[in-house]
């Protein structure tokens, strides 16, 4: 498919060396789309070659146009003021629309290189919650984008599975479980997990409250309290890796890991490769002495490690602490490290809440003063926190809004709404579920993702459902009409359209079909998915306007009637893809 930006800026190109025996290179002419008020697909900005023209702007852009009508691409042209709007002729976008065949590669770029993206990065002693579904979402979309985009993508998963955290729902299994486990209870292995985590918590406040009731300061209290005592010794024979306490940590996580697997298949999100914090958070400190040898980092006199990035504009930090155990940045460095090693990325994108935007900040800097080869690759992808309408929902572990809760109301709802509307007839049972599941999901999905990802925002499920407006259920009502539409048009396969005049609809459909390429190679630079969803809402509702003003099955004109079932097919599977994308499925019936 001939890419008509390209073609319009040698034209230009060509206009300014017959016209003005100017040399001006294709790819720097910017073409814009022009504004909604003026008419035209494409503005040429004069102002900036003046000089070379001699002209007024106004007939420097009457000359340009006047010479550029002779090319098929070009239709008509309007000049005002120096402002050159193109008309693109409705032939060339037939011919775009009969280029379309192959949608799968449609936008596809080639060897950009490879990069890493890391997220989901949940705790092994609580249920994925609301936060993590935004992070998965987000990480997923951006790693299909990219490699949409020509990347050689790694997903990966970093999961914290050790730290004090960790030993207090082991702590309270232990002495309040009773031998009870995800079996014996029926409870998924990640909230059987959470809920000692949760009753180590009631515990701990309880004896702080006996202890400050016998006089003693908070602080007093926190510190003799035997439970959190207990807890600290816990992590201190994991570390020295007591075998009873590290068979008790590895049959626990064990559990919390076939809760998450169910909650990862359910979101539709999966990984290449897997971290474990308990593997990596020892790697880094080999590299801080390296470091510390090479005059990188100092050390106080404490025997602590710290790296100065004052002159950095930022702060010292702390690599080792004095008695040797390393920090979170230490883990870090030795986690970027073999990821590295293993996989020798180009990239590494660490999809990250905007709480960490400086502890990314000082690790990227970290490496560059280490002359890490993947220093300047690490990128944080930082996005705000979800919240929910006051009183919505309440999590079963008592603190936030679990994974599997919300998606559980989504599908209800999804049921709800699609039962008011009574439009199920004819479906069975495996076939309603399926819908739910598709319409309940796909709304969660594109409610998080449709929300530039650095923006805090608020998550409403029940507003999220509407076949009005910006949402996933309109979008996938769309596909499912487009597919009624095919399937009355008996239409399988694309058809050629010959010569046929192009109504406004019919036009902006085929100039949405042609900036797809566009949109997608943006939202992948920008690892933006929310652009992907202002792309497709935009085509399916271009694509309703359409369907409204002109009659396609009824069409009598064969060439108009095949033209608008093409249009109708294309509009499907480009709705399909990027919906895809985001990792969000269609129904073929709503």
């Amino acid at each position: 498919m001939s890419d008509i930006i390209v073609d319009l800026q040698h034209h230009l190109s060509g206009a300014f060396h017959s016209l003005f025996q100017v040399e001006i290179e294709p790819e720097t002419i910017k073409l814009d789309k022009t504004r909604k008020e003026f008419e035209g697909d494409y503005t040429f900005v004069v102002f900036p070659y003046l000089k070379q023209t001699m002209m007024k702007p106004e007939d420097t852009a009457q000359v340009l146009g006047d010479h550029i009508l002779q090319f098929d691409e070009v239709g008509s042209y309007n000049v005002i003021k120096g402002f050159l709007n193109i008309n693109v002729s409705d032939g060339t976008w037939i011919d775009t629309l009969n280029a379309l065949k192959d949608i799968e590669a449609y936008g596809r770029g080639k060897d950009k290189g490879k990069v890493m993206v890391e997220y989901s990065s949940p705790n092994t002693n609580k249920p994925l919650h609301l936060g993590h579904i935004r992070n998965n979402l987000l990480g997923y979309a951006v790693s299909n984008l990219l490699e949409h985009d020509g990347w050689e993508v790694v997903k990966a998963n970093l999961v914290n599975d050790r730290g004090i955290h960790i030993c207090k729902s082991m702590l309270a299994w232990q002495r309040f479980g009773n031998g009870e486990t995800p079996e014996s209870t029926g409870m998924k292995g990640d909230h059987f997990v959470g809920s000692y985590y949760v009753r180590f918590d009631k515990e701990y406040r309880a004896e702080l409250e006996q202890l400050m009731a016998s006089g003693m300061t908070k602080e007093e209290a926190e510190n003799t309290s035997e439970l959190m005592n207990a807890a600290r010794a816990m992590l201190l024979k994991w570390e020295q890796k007591d075998a009873e306490v590290y068979a008790l940590w590895q049959k626990m996580n064990s559990w919390v890991y076939d809760g998450f697997e169910v909650t990862y298949d359910r979101l539709g999100v999966k990984f290449d490769q897997m971290y474990y914090e308990s593997e990596t958070y020892l790697l880094g400190k080999d590299i801080v002495e390296q470091g510390l040898h090479d005059g990188v980092f100092f050390r106080k006199d404490d025997g602590s490690v710290w790296v100065d990035l004052e002159p950095d504009g930022l702060d010292e930090k702390l690599l080792l602490r004095a008695d040797g155990t390393s920090v979170y940045m230490t883990q870090d460095i030795g986690t970027a490290e073999i990821k590295y090693n293993q996989h020798h990325t180009d990239k590494s994108v660490y999809v990250v809440g905007n709480e960490q935007d400086y502890h990314f900040k000082v690790l990227k800097l970290i490496a560059q003063k280490l002359g890490k080869p993947y220093a300047d690759g690490i990128f944080h992808l930082s996005y705000g926190m979800v919240d929910l309408p006051e009183g919505k929902m309440k999590s079963r572990e008592g603190t936030v809004v679990d994974a599997d809760d919300l998606m559980d109301e989504m599908i209800n709802t999804a049921k709800q709404r699609t039962g008011e509307l009574g439009k199920t007839e004819g479906m069975d049972s495996v076939e309603l579920v399926d819908l739910y599941d598709t319409i309940g999901l796909g709304a969660l999905k594109y409610y998080l993702l449709r929300v530039d990802a650095a923006k805090r925002m608020l998550f409403n499920p029940e507003e999220s459902i509407d076949l009005q407006g910006n949402t996933a259920t309109f979008i996938q009502y769309t596909y499912a009409r487009c597919k009624s539409v095919l399937r009355a048009g008996g239409i399988e396969e694309r058809t050629f359209i010959g010569e046929v005049e192009l109504n406004d609809l019919e036009r902006s459909l085929i100039q949405l079909f042609y900036s797809f390429a566009e949109r997608t190679a943006e939202a992948a630079e920008s690892m933006n998915p929310s652009l992907i969803c202002q792309y497709v809402y935009e085509l399916a509702k271009t694509y309703n306007g359409f369907y409204n003003a002109h009659p396609i099955l009824k069409e009598t004109d064969e060439n108009q009637r095949n033209l608008r079932l093409t249009l109708t097919m294309v509009s499907s599977e480009l709705i399909e893809k990027s919906l895809r994308l985001l990792g969000i499925s269609v129904p073929e019936r709503m």
